[in-house]
């Protein structure tokens, strides 16, 4: 058995290992770079005492062409969700439509109508692709898209508001994620904030009271990820309207998820519908593309056409403007709406209205696949989902899981390699020492490569 001197004295040198025959052909620095890496990998495991002997030609270069593998793979790609989380923001919300994507595609091959009107044969604009479906579903005068919402909402706030005060209910200052807070949006689009009310009850008086010459617009902002329960009492946005526009100011409201279908008939209460809000009178109205919309991140502004008109025409529009694929998605999301078919088509939808009774085909499916295992035990569970994106934080739903509890190994471990090992990473959830699969967010085609990664996990 060698020391660890004489191995390290004998580890091989980095040219002698790109010149492998079974790497003639590889690109030079792709490969110079998994040749070193390994090396270094090796260096180490020598100094900690785990290899004695030095592995041959052929197992280094294994170790080389595993890396370069790794090297190769791209960093943003597809995962397998099975954590039951619909809109997980860490793993890209929403997923879009065949329709989408294929929109997508279309237009990402080549040239498109972008900014070009195709009748006339002159420029066009690149918020007409959306601006009718969107009016046509919410009844909306005028609308466009951003690059997402909270660039919408800075967008509306220093178009309409700058310089002037914006009264908000203190029980509205949301905060979402990564900290991005609401008064600090308004801040930064040159708003002043003027809070009103209190955390748990704001009336209409407060509102009343507050505005001044200076009072540029009254601001909702919908609590999408947190309810104040209890002794609460909120304006009815019809009420501020009236109030408002009594004053000859506008009522702007963050709708947030932005749902176009009520969605009190999948069981999901207290989610806004965006129809409602323009039914109320209220003048601008931001949300989400890829929440409850099922579309990719945007964010839409629909209202009045005067205010609209003027968010247009804002400096800051070019610096926020929706891009050609988003757009290309958003259009082909929106029409499986206008068509009546976002249920069959967008698989947030889909989601969101599948019931229990309904996702069990789907989890004996996956179930019957799993059993029999010699290294695990599988069971069907009945088990809780998420909508998540920071939506109808109050509400599970209903769904079937399947439960994998390893032999040999702990569940942690399972759930490392499965999240790591195949070119597809699988992300479940760990729960009472088992490893669960929430099949409302798993797709059957990933069934076969679910499985087989399973079994490559714990040795089947």
């Amino acid at each position: 058995m060698s020391t660890a001197k004489d191995l390290l004295r004998n580890i091989p040198k980095v040219d002698a290992l790109c010149q492998l025959s079974r790497f003639q052909g590889e690109q030079g620095v792709a490969l110079t770079e998994a040749v070193r890496a390994v090396l270094v990998r090796l260096r180490e495991k020598i100094l900690a005492g785990e290899i004695q002997t030095m592995p041959n030609e052929e197992q280094l270069g294994d170790w080389v062409s595993q890396t370069l593998h790794l090297l190769e793979r791209p960093s943003l790609r597809r995962v397998i969700n099975g954590t039951g989380v619909i809109l997980h923001t860490n793993l890209g919300r929403a997923c879009l439509s065949q329709q989408a994507a294929k929109a997508v595609t279309q237009v990402a091959y080549g040239y498109s109508t972008l900014e070009y009107d195709v009748e006339k044969g002159e420029r066009g604009s690149r918020y007409a692709h959306v601006e009718r479906l969107l009016c046509k579903l919410t009844g909306a005068e005028a609308a466009m898209a951003v690059n997402n919402n909270a660039a919408a909402v800075l967008l509306v706030l220093s178009a309409l508001t700058r310089g002037k005060e914006v009264l908000l209910s203190r029980g509205e200052m949301v905060e979402i994620g990564g900290s991005f807070r609401v008064p600090e949006v308004m801040e930064q689009g040159g708003a002043i904030l003027k809070e009103v009310g209190t955390t748990n009850k704001t009336h209409l008086s407060d509102y009343a009271k507050a505005i001044t010459p200076e009072t540029g617009a009254l601001l909702k902002v919908h609590t999408s990820n947190y309810r104040i329960m209890g002794f609460t009492e909120s304006v009815k946005a019809s009420e501020l309207v009236d109030l408002a526009h009594t004053h000859g100011i506008p009522v702007l409201e963050d709708m947030g998820s932005g749902a176009l279908v009520p969605l009190q008939q999948f069981g999901i209460l207290d989610e806004p519908h965006v129809q409602q809000s323009v039914q109320a009178g209220i003048d601008v109205i931001t949300f989400s593309g890829d929440k409850m919309l099922g579309g990719p991140q945007a964010g839409i502004i629909i209202g009045k056409k005067k205010y609209i008109d003027l968010i247009k025409k804002h400096p800051l529009t070019r610096a926020v403007r929706i891009d050609k694929l988003t757009l290309a998605a958003l259009e082909a999301t929106l029409r499986s709406y206008a068509q009546d078919r976002a249920q069959e088509e967008v698989p947030v939808i889909a989601m969101l209205s599948a019931t229990r009774e309904s996702l069990r085909p789907k989890a004996d499916k996956l179930f019957q696949l799993l059993q029999g295992g010699s290294t695990y035990q599988a069971e069907l569970v009945e088990e809780f989902g998420q909508v998540g994106g920071g939506s109808v934080p109050t509400q599970l739903l209903p769904s079937w899981a399947v439960a994998i509890t390893p032999k040999e190994v702990g569940p942690e471990l399972l759930e490392a390699r499965l999240r790591t090992q195949g070119d597809i990473p699988i992300v479940g959830r760990i729960y009472r020492g088992r490893y669960l699969l929430d099949v409302r967010t798993l797709f059957e085609e990933d069934f076969p490569y679910l499985v087989q990664s399973i079994h490559t996990a714990l040795g089947e």
